[in-house]
Order: structure tokens, then C-alpha cells, then sequence
């Protein structure tokens, strides 16, 4: 090295630098990542697109969902890269999009909030017509397995629209138990700018739970849906805490004491205190605790404190200074567990970290765990930290949002986006005559801006490639609380 001349040795270096990923930024555009997650659902759309439709590479789809049943069940969104309508995670997406609005809506420009109620809206539009028969919930639309066998544009979907219903007495208290949440928490969000449609939600959040209550059991158990769930969306966690989470949004969204002594008089009975360390589509006890604390904190009401021990002890288990931490995180700092979507609970726990710390602050408290008190700045700064990562800030230097900054995965496990747009190729593209477009080594044609993929691997490292749908394919459940986060972040860049 000491032979090359010294001007050749300067460029060598300046290269090598340029190279080197950046893992380090003090600043992020947390506005534009705030309009390009919400912007994500406009691509994810099922169903006739408006005339407004901002994500110009999508046309309508899924028109005669619902035939096999003489019922309508168009809208609502395809929940990843495929093109099935997954009641069970469209209910929790709804649910998060709508407790971003709740909790952060006020931080947001007025155009987003707009946007984000049009989010929200496609969805509630949807489960709305789901639960629309008396004693009978649709829990989903499409054959996956059969979609699975394609790799087919939404539009030229030709294969088998099944229609998946739940009659009483048969059992859905997870998927029926969601959507009360979902249309509980929309209910609240829409109750300043449509309040008759709130009441709408709010009236049929209620008729969900009672299925939900009175037919206790997991979806997946029957016969009848097991095979279109399972392995995708089967209740793998049990149906108890859907209970639990569709009582605390109607509690907190109607006040009715019913559903306060519902949670005081079943958190023992209905486990509670099991898997409080867990959050998603599946889990909800983390969330379930941190949202019923917000009345311990700052309503004095004591007779549930038991769910504010538990979302204290899973706050203490992600502060690294705490004697009790056991949450896993990788080399970079990103959340990790195991299983693929990592980066659904990289922003599910952001939320519950930023929802919680704005809880405590309102009250003037604190967490104890142990030998280290921690406020409202501590968990903040925790959810920053997985923001920041998500956004570029990692070993990669890698944006894993789809369309922020300008490094980001070009090949994302989505239909829609990898394969060329209706408008541009008009011609029917077949089931397996999509293959050549998934095989592909070239970017997708359609950059679905928002998309956050599944992202890294626990070492953090990450292969642009189409196939591995584990890192790379987006799901409206990583996204939806990332919007709240995102929204907090816009407007307290520099928290304290």
C-alpha cells in the first residue's frame, strides 16, 4: 500500500468510506416517513380504487368477493405481497392505524390526518360488511393456497375468491374479538369529524364482542377455516387475550362500566398475566396492559392495576440498563425474535414505548424496575432508536421503508409492486406467467412506496432478494403502528 503514490491512496480511502454503511445519522425526515407509510395502504387497497387514488400502478380488484355467499364483501385490504383479505390481521391493522390516530392524531398535519382517517375508513368500510349477519362473522376472502401457487397481479386474480364464514354457535372469539377492537378504536378516532359514523362503528363493536364473548374459542379450530388460515393466520396464542383487547377498547371507547368489570372480573380467567412480553397480530397482551393502564395512570383506577404491573415489567424488560431485561436485540440494536416479519415488533413495541411514555408524563410518574427508575425520555429514547434503525440507521445503511432515502430494498416479496402495472401492460399476465417477473434479478417496476419489508436477519444483515419473504415482503400490520410512532416523531424531533 505504501508504493501506490499518495493521490491514488486518497482516492482508494475516499472510496472505501463511501462504502462503508452508514450506521450512525443524527437526523431523519420523520414527515416524510410519516406521509410515506400512510401513503403504503393506498398500494395494499382491495376492491374498487377511488378517483383520488394516489398509488397510480394499482386498479381495481377483487370485485365479486362475497358472490359465493350472496353478499358483498369488496374493500378492505390485501394484507402483504399476496392478494388475500386475512380478517384476523386487517381487524389488528385497523385497530393500530386507529389508536395512532387516538393517541397522536393531534401531532399531525391536518393532510395526514386526513389520510390516516382514509386509511382507517378502507378498512372499517370492510369489516363493517364482515359482521354485517346476524351470528355470523367472514373472517376471510381468497384461497391462499391457491393464491400462493401464483404470482399474479391483484387485477388478473383468477384464482378461487373463497369465502370463509364463522355461523354461530362455532367459535371466532379472536378474529370477532379484533374486529369489536377495530371498530371500537375507529369509532373513537372518527368521532370529531363523522360522529355518525363513529356511532355506527361503536354499535357493531358491540355486537362483535357479544359473538365474540358468547362462542368462546380460536377461529382456526374449525374445520371449515383451518385450512384457509392455517399456516398463516391460525390463532397460534389462544383466543382469551382478543377478549380482553375487544373489552378494553369498548370500555375505553363507550365508558360503559359493563366492560370495566368485564376486565376486573376476567384478567385472571382469561390469563392476563401470561405472554405479557408479546405484541401483534396474534399476541395482544402487551398492548392490552398498556392501553388499560392509561386509566390506571391517569383515572386512579386502582381495582386494575394488576395490567399496570404487567406493562411496567414488560417496559423494564427493554430498558438494557434494568436488572430484568431479557428482551433480545442485535448487534445494530434492532428488536429481534425469532420467527420472520422481524420488523413487526420493532414498531408494535415503538408504539407501546411512546403510548406509554405519554401516558406517564401526563401523570408525573415513572417505571421502577429495580435498581433504575425509568421516565418518559428513557422509553422514548428506546423507541428512537428502532425508529432510527428501520430508517437507515443500521449496519446496512440500509432505509428498510420502501421509497425513504436513497438506499431501500428494490426487490420486495409483493405481487403488485414486481410485476408491470395494468396501466403500462395492459395484457392479462396468468397465474405461473408470472414467474418470470418473481424470478427475476431486476428491481420492481413499481416502487410501492411506505412498504416496510420484514427487514434484517438478527445479525443484520439483509439480501435484497424477492424470494425470501421472511425479509422481504411488507404486511400492513408492520406498518400501522409505525404511523403513530412516526407522527410522535414529526413533531418532537428532538424530545426531551
Amino acid at each position: 500500500m505504501s508504493n501506490l503514490p499518495r493521490i491514488h491512496y486518497f482516492l482508494l480511502l475516499t472510496t472505501l468510506l463511501t462504502l462503508l454503511p452508514l450506521s450512525q445519522s443524527s437526523y431523519h425526515e420523520y414527515q416524510e416517513a410519516l406521509s410515506k407509510s400512510i401513503l403504503f395502504f393506498e398500494g395494499q387497497r382491495s376492491g374498487y380504487l377511488p378517483q383520488d387514488q394516489r398509488v397510480t400502478w394499482r386498479a381495481n380488484s377483487g370485485l365479486s368477493d362475497g358472490w359465493t355467499y350472496n353478499t358483498e364483501l369488496t374493500g378492505g385490504y390485501y394484507d402483504a405481497g399476496d392478494n388475500v383479505k386475512f380478517g384476523f390481521p386487517m381487524a389488528f391493522t385497523t385497530t393500530m392505524l386507529s389508536w395512532s390516530v387516538i393517541e397522536f392524531g393531534d401531532l399531525m398535519p391536518p393532510n395526514e390526518l386526513r389520510n390516516s382517517l382514509v386509511a382507517i375508513r378502507w378498512a372499517t368500510d370492510y369489516l363493517l360488511k364482515t359482521v354485517s349477519q346476524p351470528n355470523r362473522i367472514f373472517v376471510q376472502v381468497g384461497d391462499p393456497h391457491a393464491d400462493h401457487n401464483c404470482w399474479e397481479r391483484p387485477e388478473d386474480m383468477d384464482t378461487p375468491r373463497t369465502v370463509y364464514a364463522v355461523d354461530a354457535p362455532n367459535p371466532a372469539s379472536d378474529v370477532a374479538g379484533e374486529t369489536a377492537a377495530a371498530l371500537a378504536a375507529s369509532s373513537m378516532a372518527f368521532r370529531s369529524s363523522d360522529p355518525g359514523y363513529a356511532e355506527t362503528l361503536l354499535r357493531n363493536a358491540i355486537k362483535a364482542f357479544q359473538f365474540a364473548d358468547s362462542y368462546r374459542g380460536a377461529y382456526s379450530d374449525n374445520s371449515n377455516i383451518r385450512d384457509g388460515a392455517c399456516p398463516f393466520y391460525c390463532d397460534f396464542d389462544g383466543y382469551q387475550d382478543e377478549l380482553l383487547w375487544g373489552a378494553a377498547w369498548l370500555r375505553r371507547a363507550s365508558s360503559d362500566d359493563a366492560y370495566l368489570s368485564y376486565l376486573q372480573n376476567n384478567g385472571k380467567t382469561l390469563g392476563a398475566d401470561d405472554n405479557i412480553n408479546e405484541f401483534g397480530w396474534d399476541n395482544k397482551h402487551a398492548g392490552l396492559n398498556v392501553l388499560v393502564s392509561k386509566e390506571v395512570l391517569e383515572g386512579n383506577m386502582y381495582t386494575l392495576q394488576s395490567y399496570k404491573a404487567s406493562a411496567d415489567s414488560f417496559m423494564c424488560t427493554l430498558i438494557p440498563e434494568s436488572s430484568s431485561s431479557h428482551i433480545e436485540y442485535s448487534p445494530g440494536g434492532l428488536i429481534y425474535k425469532p420467527g420472520g416479519s422481524n420488523l413487526q415488533h420493532a414498531t408494535t413495541i415503538s408504539f407501546l414505548l411512546v403510548a406509554y411514555a405519554n401516558y406517564l408524563e401526563r401523570t408525573s410518574q415513572a417505571v421502577n424496575c429495580g435498581d433504575v427508575n425509568v421516565g418518559p425520555y428513557s422509553l422514548r429514547q428506546q423507541a428512537k432508536r428502532q425508529v432510527d434503525y428501520i430508517l437507515g440507521d443500521n449496519p446496512m445503511g440500509l432505509s428498510y421503508m420502501v421509497g425513504y432515502s436513497d438506499r431501500y430494498p428494490q426487490r420486495i416479496h409483493h405481487r403488485g409492486s414486481s410485476l408491470p402495472s395494468v396501466k403500462d401492460h395492459p395484457e392479462f399476465i396468468a397465474c405461473k406467467e408470472g414467474s418470470v417477473y418473481f424470478n427475476s434479478s431486476n428491481p420492481n417496476p413499481n416502487v410501492h412506496v411506505g412498504a416496510i419489508v420484514g427487514g434484517p436477519s438478527q445479525d443484520d444483515s439483509y439480501d435484497d432478494n424477492r424470494d425470501d419473504f421472511r425479509k422481504s415482503e411488507p404486511t400492513t400490520y408492520i406498518n400501522a403502528p409505525f404511523v403513530g410512532v412516526l407522527a410522535y416523531f414529526a413533531a418532537n424531533p428532538n424530545f426531551s
